[in-house]
């Protein structure tokens, strides 16, 4: 198989599998989605377009996103809701033998208590992939979203 394709089919899944350990619940396993010096960041398209450095979250390495889910399990407050993840369009941007960069487009709708379902956030993602010991984690996930606000408390991960 060509090199190429194995690694847009290993990187596809790894995206996957990422959405899937959101839109499950299972939050705590998203940070070992990362190296532990890895840096993840949601921003404005806004902001990203001008060179903004505004995100409106910033984590800069893994432990800071185990701190973020334990302040969601135990001190957040907010409405009761599901995520559901539709990604697509993964483009291998750059490729080389240290690091590969990927842009992929997500759709986020988000299920409240109630059981109303809304399009809650949808945007690319702009990633830098690396290599650790055989298995592929993120060293840079800069979530872009589309919309000029976020409806709600931004408290689960995108």
């Amino acid at each position: 198989m060509d090199k190429h394709l194995q690694c847009w089919l290993e990187l596809s899944a790894l995206q996957h599998r990422y959405a899937h350990a959101i839109d499950s619940g299972k939050l705590e396993a998203w940070p070992d989605f990362f190296t532990e010096d890895a840096s993840y960041t949601i921003v404005s398209k806004e902001n990203a377009d001008r060179g903004l450095p505004a995100p409106i979250i910033y984590c800069r390495n893994r432990k800071m996103m185990r701190d973020r889910i334990v302040a969601l399990r135990h001190a957040n407050i907010f409405e009761a809701h599901t995520y559901r993840h539709a990604l697509g369009g993964l483009v291998i941007d750059e490729m080389n033998d240290d690091e590969i960069k990927t842009t992929s487009s997500y759709i986020v709708v988000s299920t409240g208590a109630a059981g109303d379902s809304v399009v809650y956030q949808a945007g690319c993602y702009r990633d830098t992939v690396v290599k650790r010991d055989g298995v592929w984690l993120f060293s840079e996930k800069r979530v872009v979203y589309d919309t000029s606000r976020v409806q709600t408390l931004l408290a689960t991960p995108i």
